[in-house]
């Protein structure tokens, strides 16, 4: 593991080690991203001491698909959280982690370009309280971990958790893929049965209503024309 004062971004950093041969299950954590990365090039903000960021480096097993993977790496984050007294902890669609319905962490998943059997580098971001900077906008739809009550909590208990949860998730999910987590999944899915828009930019909003995600964790959206299926790619779910 290596533990950064500051970098760009530890997803950015560790791709680049996992295409000079950095062996699966290598960690970079930073107190502060000057580029952090979210979903969809959104900017993740970071500041030393307001947040906890990460990245895991995953060397996936021959012919196992990706389809799902973030929703698992959610629902190890949701248990870790659960574990430490954390309440009202949910999961939405395709990567986030919600406390109360506002976003307390998210999930970045990065592809190693050009590696076989495929790597994966797992970014997570998690707020631990609201940075004084946070623009209102944002704040009006962000958790932090001490909005739970949770304000003393010792950062090296907070990473071996989440990092011994995901480890576990990882090992079911590299013999089940994304349907051993997935009853896990629903039973913390924030929107279950809700009408929903789905956003993209590259098609008209789309409603519906959710009802749940299938083995492979693509979004099961009921619309007026029938069911639907929705991978995970550049959309954006929004309460309708």
């Amino acid at each position: 593991m290596d533990v950064l004062e500051e970098c760009d971004s530890t997803n950015t950093l560790l791709l680049s080690r996992a295409e000079t041969g950095a062996p699966s299950g290598s960690v970079v954590v930073a107190r502060h991203q000057t580029a952090g990365r979210g979903r969809r090039g959104r900017s993740w903000l970071s500041d030393g001491g307001d947040s906890l960021t990460f990245s895991l480096l995953w060397r996936l097993p021959q012919n196992r698909p990706l389809p799902g993977l973030s929703l698992a790496v959610g629902v190890a984050i949701a248990k870790s959280l659960e574990s430490l007294g954390a309440p009202e902890i949910k999961l939405k669609w395709p990567n986030d982690v919600l406390q109360n319905g506002r976003k307390l962490a998210g999930v970045l998943i990065d592809v190693v370009p050009g590696i076989r059997p495929e790597a994966v580098v797992i970014g997570v971001g998690m707020n631990l309280r609201l940075p004084a900077a946070m623009p209102e906008d944002i704040r009006q739809t962000a958790a932090a971990l001490a909005d739970a009550g949770i304000n003393c909590i010792d950062l090296n208990a907070l990473l071996a958790s989440l990092l011994a949860e995901i480890h576990d998730v990882l090992q079911r999910f590299a013999e089940h893929g994304f349907a051993g987590a997935q009853s896990d999944w629903l039973m913390r899915h924030a929107f279950d049965g809700q009408a929903v828009r789905l956003l993209s930019d590259f098609a008209p909003p789309l409603d519906g209503r959710c009802r749940g995600v299938d083995s492979d964790g693509a979004l099961l959206l009921e619309t007026a024309a029938g069911m639907q299926r929705i991978i995970s790619g550049e959309v954006s779910l929004r309460k309708a």
